[in-house]
């Protein structure tokens, strides 16, 4: 290399996605998880945990995971949250939210959860999805808590369906 010339970027990685598409070089056919965010809520409080996008959060660490939920007879329930952002003329809001249910049960270091139902989900957010169907009233008033301290801004230009859904 001469001294004039300068190193090469590196070529920025994401998540392959499988597509009928044919492959046309470096990062065809990947999207782009940075504006996908990772909340957990457990025990009633919601809080961001970027360790959840890739099964390590606070709460799933240590944790032996199995798709039966009968091996985690005493588990407590916890959600991963996949927050989805987006930007329209009026500023950036809340595009995809989606719940993961799971039990823990930290005193036998075991728990359950479906793995190919939090990828699914995942994939609803970044599709600009809500799916909150399998959290309860505690859990909503937290998460709704959680958006709106978060970023004001951004709740405020989330659609209506998605405050419904949090009411």
């Amino acid at each position: 290399m001469e001294n004039n010339e300068k190193p090469a970027e590196k070529k920025k990685l994401s998540l392959n996605v499988v597509s009928s598409k044919e492959h046309k070089g470096f990062g065809a056919g990947t999207i782009d998880l940075s504006q996908v965010a990772c909340v957990v809520i457990d025990r009633g409080e919601a809080s961001l945990d970027v360790g959840a996008m890739h099964a390590k959060s606070k709460v799933e660490r240590g944790i032996k995971f199995s798709p039966n939920k009968e091996d985690v007879p005493n588990g407590r329930p916890a959600w991963i949250v996949w927050v989805a952002i987006d930007r329209n003329e009026q500023g950036s809001y809340y595009a995809g939210v989606t719940s993961c249910e799971m039990l823990v049960d930290e005193e036998a270091r075991r728990g359950w959860k479906v793995l190919p139902d939090h990828v699914n989900r995942l994939d609803f957010a970044l599709k600009r999805k809500y799916m909150l169907d399998n959290i309860g009233a505690e859990e909503k008033a937290a998460l709704r808590k959680f958006l709106m301290e978060h970023n004001t801004e951004w709740w405020n230009n989330s659609p209506e369906a998605l405050k419904e859904l949090l009411a």
